[in-house]
Formats: structure tokens, sequence, C-alpha cells
């Protein structure tokens, strides 16, 4: 009789021995869970504020946006004791904004290599986040690679955007045979998007431009007393800043 109520004892001793255990082990997964979802809302978050204005086209905001509802979606099931009433107010509000058109967001100048650098690093994010989300469902395989084709093409524009900021540099202090060479990177850089219609509009207006410093380089032509401001680095602004290139931006799959 006492060898059986010992052998009770031992076992209903391991019996809660194990069952908190489990508890302890489902306690550090949700734990685990709430951190990897809160990160990641963050992350989209870091991208809709740092990105530069001009690259964040309405879709790309929403696929953001989908991104953190998402994701607070899941950390209420997980009954998450974080800001997450907060953050799905906040993205309500700009879920709004975004769908009326009024959200705007400041132009950013890729005017140096560390800029280029962590504008691509952003980018490669939002790739990476596309990709995820199209894994889980998120979004359908039309729409994302609609999207994944459009950051790759702002990387390319990144490099771009650089080689031309240098390329003016170099008209001003007069250093022609370079400012070319930024162009022809330029070039080369929109040329790996050339199934979208404004990189080809791009790679042509740059040639445009090779020629008319290579005149100047000889001597053919005269250089225009603000050189620095010609018609095609306007026109490269307004690629760059205005809503106009964004709103041309899709392109045939």
């Amino acid at each position: 009789m006492i060898v059986l109520l010992l052998a009770a004892i031992v076992t209903v001793s391991i019996a809660l021995i194990v069952a908190s255990q489990m508890r302890e082990r489902a306690r550090i997964e949700r734990a685990r869970k709430i951190t990897a979802l809160e990160d990641q809302y963050k992350r989209a978050n870091r991208l809709l504020s740092e990105l530069p204005g001009q690259y964040l086209t309405n879709d790309l905001k929403l696929l953001l946006i989908r991104n953190m509802e998402e994701t607070c979606r899941a950390l209420v099931a997980l009954k998450s004791s974080s800001s997450v009433s907060s953050w799905q107010t906040s993205i309500a509000e700009l879920r709004k904004k975004v769908e009326s058109n009024d959200d705007q967001r400041p132009p950013v100048k890729i005017d140096s290599p560390d800029k280029s650098n962590y504008v691509q690093e952003l980018l490669q994010n939002l790739f990476k986040m596309i990709e995820s989300m199209h894994k889980a469902g998120q979004v359908d395989g039309p729409t994302a690679k609609k999207n994944l084709k459009f950051v790759l093409f702002l990387v390319h524009k990144t490099h771009a955007d650089l080689n031309v900021y240098q390329a003016r540099d170099y008209v001003k202090q007069n250093q022609f045979r370079k400012a070319i060479h930024a162009y022809h990177l330029a070039s080369t850089e929109m040329g790996k998007s050339r199934d979208n219609p404004l990189a080809v509009k791009a790679v042509k207006s740059f040639r445009t431009r090779i020629k008319e410093l290579e005149a100047i380089e000889k001597g053919e032509t005269a250089q225009p007393a603000e050189e620095g401001h010609s018609k095609l680095d306007r026109e490269w602004d307004n690629f760059l800043h205005d809503d106009e290139w964004r709103k041309k931006a899709d392109y045939d799959d």
C-alpha cells in the first residue's frame, strides 16, 4: 500500500513538473512571438518614416500599412500588453490619409554614398517584407511581382540619383570628363530596369546630356551661364520629386 502511495505521489509530481515545464515553454514561445511581431511592426513603420518620400507610392504605403495591420491583429490574438490599440488607431488614420491622397512626405536628395547605401538597405528590407507577405498569403502573386519589380527599379534609381548629383558637381567644377563618366554610370543603372518606361526615358535623357557635355568639352558649344541647372537636370529633378512620375510608375508585367 505504501509503495502504491509513493508511486502515485511520484507520478503526480512528475505530471506537475511536466505541466509546469510545458507552461513555461508556452510562455517563452508566446513572448518570442510577441517580440518578433513588435519588431516586424517597427520595421514596417521605419520604412514608412525613413524611405525617401518620392519613392513611396500609394501602393507601397498601402502594402506597408497592410503589413502593420496584420501584425497588430496577430498581437491582439496573443493578448500582447504592448501599445497595440494606439498602433491600430494610428494605422487607421494613416490609411485614410493615403487613400484620400493626403499623405505627403518630403523628398530626400541622394547626395552622398552613405545616404545612397542607407536607402538601398531600406529598399532591400522592403523587398524582403513584400516577399514574406506573399509567402504568408497577405498579397497575391501579381501584386507581389509588380511591387518587387518597382522596388528593384528604385534600387537602380538610388544609384543613378547619386551619379547625377556627382555629375552636376563635376560640371560646376568644369570637370566635364568626370561628369560624362558619372552620367554614363547613371545611364547604366537605369538601363537595368529597361522594362520600365520611366527608366527608358531617363536613359535617353542621360545620353542627350552626355552629348551636350562632350560638345562643351570639345569647345563646339559654349557652356551656359548656369550649367548646373540645365534643362535635362531640371527634368531629372522633376522625375525625382514630382508626383507625376510616380503616377506613371506602373508598367506591364
